[in-house]
């Protein structure tokens, strides 16, 4: 079976973990500061905050914004459930905004309307989610602009966007945005086999999740609520989590970080050849906007034919091609349903979601496995 996507672990990668593992630190030790220096500096943000998984870090990013009861929280109905939950946990309200039928990246048109219209209820969002799908960069300006008007803060859900570039700059600047969060699943682009970093320019933010990652305690006398009783001392000021990253994740990731740029290359070989072969098919490949060079985390292709597409999917499966869908429109589920929501609530994420099938891209797919795939699909289209 070639799968849709997969990890490459290196003899270096496997020789950075032992060297963790012979030191004297397996957890909160050298490794991850040192990993969040070397993602922030290559982002070019001031601050990086790892921790278990990107879902903690979308946890922690909105705990850091305030956002809590009373408040709402706007996202991506094509993503996964992730990106809507982290408001739930906070008790917040979610509401989406639709994509866009080209890029499948929350649209920018939707949002200012759905913004228009919430100003003159007075039920503006606190926090928006705009959901980098596949790789590629929101309109992050666009929306960063509207975050002006409208008084919302941003979280960008980059977890399928590390290495990827927006107007000519690294995705993770937060140039647009207050707080971007990356994964580091097997199956994105670098990997630290579980985990995920918050980065931020804003040094209170970078502090507090930093302490809500470890269950909110702070070893620091000038964060106490009173003096310290001494140096084996600590205070928890808040209610936080065990969301901590260890030294093994980030020794794998700081390794990895190293092929980030050769990774996104290849991936982009792979999709230029995809595209190539799969011209003048009942189809259609990834659109790439101008604005950004997507990190192509997936290769979701969109049939024309939509009623064939379970077919399509299983036949492909039977024929070893390890095929996915990317996503299931978040506001479709059972327990969102139960909130309110219905089908036919976001038509363009429906329609999307209807004909997709994500193909097999990760940077070590040999040409031979990538001919495979596109035999195998040309056949069946055929």
């Amino acid at each position: 079976m070639i799968p849709y996507g997969r990890q490459d672990i290196t003899d270096e990668d496997i020789a950075a973990v032992e060297a963790v593992l012979r030191s004297d630190f397996l957890t909160q030790g050298p490794a991850v500061p040192g990993f969040e220096r070397a993602l922030a500096s290559y982002c070019g943000a001031a601050h990086g905050v790892a921790v278990s998984s990107a879902t903690a870090a979308l946890h922690i990013a909105c705990l850091a914004l305030k956002l809590g009861p009373g408040d709402r929280l706007w996202t991506s109905p094509n993503t996964f459930v992730a990106s809507a939950n982290c408001g739930l946990y906070c008790g917040a309200e979610v509401d989406f905004v639709d994509i866009d039928p080209q890029t499948y990246n929350m649209s920018v048109a939707a949002l200012e309307a759905k913004l228009v219209k919430a100003a003159a209820e007075d039920r503006l969002p606190k926090v928006v989610i705009p959901v980098h799908f596949a790789g590629q960069s929101c309109e992050m300006r666009e929306i960063h602009a509207l975050g002006q008007r409208y008084g919302f803060r941003i979280i960008e859900d980059a977890s399928h966007a590390v290495g990827g570039r927006y107007l000519g700059e690294p995705i993770g600047n937060c140039r647009y945005s207050d707080i971007t969060v990356f994964s580091f699943h097997p199956v994105k682009i670098i990997t630290t086999a579980e985990g995920g970093m918050a980065l931020t320019n804003d040094s209170k933010l970078a502090e507090q999740m930093e302490r809500l990652r470890s269950h909110g305690i702070t070893r620091e006398p000038a964060t106490m609520a009173w003096e310290s009783e001494g140096p084996w001392y600590y205070q928890q000021i808040e209610l936080g989590y065990n969301f901590r990253m260890t030294d093994l994740q980030a020794a794998l990731g700081h390794s990895q970080l190293q092929r980030l740029d050769d990774y996104v290359a290849r991936r982009h070989s792979i999709a230029a050849r995809y595209d190539e072969a799969f011209e003048g098919l009942p189809l259609t490949v990834p659109h790439q906007h101008p604005d950004s060079r997507s990190a192509l985390h997936l290769y979701p292709i969109h049939l024309t034919n939509v009623a064939a597409r379970r077919q399509v999917f299983e036949a492909l499966r039977s024929k070893g091609v390890g095929v996915n869908v990317h996503y299931i429109p978040v506001h479709t589920q059972p327990h969102y349903r139960q909130l309110g929501f219905r089908v036919g609530d976001f038509p363009a994420s429906e329609r999307y979601y209807a004909g997709a099938i994500s193909l097999p891209m990760f940077p070590t797919l040999t040409p031979a496995q990538q001919d495979e795939v596109i035999a195998t699909l040309k056949g069946l289209l055929a």
